[in-house]
């Protein structure tokens, strides 16, 4: 690959979190204010993260403007030679999309667990049982941070009255 080509891949990658960045602190601007008990409001993290991402991007973008390039990975534990595993990528687009498809129905605790678990068993873990109280644990628990802690109302769906 020339120079030329990785230095526009690499500006590339600056104006993708560039205008993710963007994305995210336009966003945080238009969400209602709710009354909070301290100085974090629903609006402080997206904000901080899109002015991390802008702040990341600017730094990219000068650094490859400067003559900085990438080092290529070097895969110490990656055999290189070996194509994409087109199959644990199915496994996760599949747990993904049916978070997309289940929350809004069965709410969060029940789509992140699915999530959760169908992450875990794409990526090679075949603990079913242990993997499938974790990923309960991690949806149920964050529901309740984001719902008492932050105070954003994630779906609870068919849990509604028990969570």
């Amino acid at each position: 690959m020339s120079t030329v080509k990785q230095g526009r891949s690499e500006l590339g990658v600056a104006l993708l979190l560039l205008l993710l960045g963007g994305w995210a602190v336009i966003d945080a601007l238009q969400l209602q204010t709710l009354q909070t008990r301290g100085p974090v409001d629903a609006r402080t993290v997206p904000i901080g993260v899109g002015v991390l991402l802008i702040g990341t991007a600017v730094l990219l973008a000068v650094d490859v403007l400067r003559g900085g390039r990438g080092e290529q990975e070097a895969g110490e534990d990656v055999d290189l030679t070996h194509g994409s595993d087109w199959k644990t990528l199915g496994l996760l687009v599949i747990a993904f999309v049916a978070n997309i498809l289940l929350i809004e129905r069965l709410g969060w605790p029940v789509s992140g667990a699915v999530l959760f678990f169908g992450t875990t068993y794409a990526l090679g873990s075949r603990h079913l049982v242990r993997n499938a109280v974790i990923s309960v644990a991690l949806s149920v628990g964050t529901w309740y941070l984001f719902n008492l802690g932050l105070g954003i109302a994630l779906p609870v769906g068919i849990l509604k009255g028990i969570l």
